[in-house]
């Protein structure tokens, strides 16, 4: 539902595709691993960021894949270069947030801000707290299929025309 949520956000927005797929695949490691879904009660990170991008890597552009690689990420950076955005935190964000390292130290930063896709990044990460609406009336997952579809039918034929 949350990442729904986000992905419908993303659409009703007219954001491109690769941010509206970005935001519905971002926690996909949360259903790649052993551990399931996060809780409350949970004492250690899970590196769902990782999981995740292990799998969409094989099947999507690096702007997908690094928006869920790098969602944790630009939650720890903009807690600490934007405070206003800790005040939108959900009580699940600063427990996870307190998990992975609590905001992010200048040098951090300094090497986040290098990311190729950050603008992208922060654009996904926006939309994984805005994804946080009960009970908002969202499409299914067959709403976004044919989207998800043409940017791995893009980013394959990509890959085979530069032979790989």
């Amino acid at each position: 539902e949350h990442m729904l949520q986000g992905a419908t956000i993303a659409e009703r927005n007219g954001q491109p595709e690769e941010i509206i797929v970005g935001a519905l695949l971002h926690d996909i490691g949360h259903f790649t691993s052993e551990f399931g879904t996060f809780t409350m009660d949970d004492t250690e990170d899970r590196h769902h960021e990782d999981a995740g991008a292990e799998v969409l890597e094989q099947f999507f552009p690096s702007v997908v894949t690094d928006c869920c690689r790098h969602h944790v990420a630009a939650k720890r950076y903009l807690c600490a270069t934007r405070p206003e955005y800790f005040k939108r935190l959900s009580e699940a964000s600063i427990h996870s947030l307190s998990l992975q390292g609590g905001p992010m130290s200048p040098e951090e930063v300094a090497e986040f801000e290098k990311s190729p896709n950050l603008k992208e990044i922060i654009a996904v990460r926006y939309l994984d707290e805005a994804g946080k609406i009960a009970g908002m009336e969202t499409p299914d997952f067959w709403h976004f299929a044919p989207m998800v579809q043409s940017l791995v039918n893009r980013h394959l034929a990509n890959l085979s025309q530069r032979g790989e």
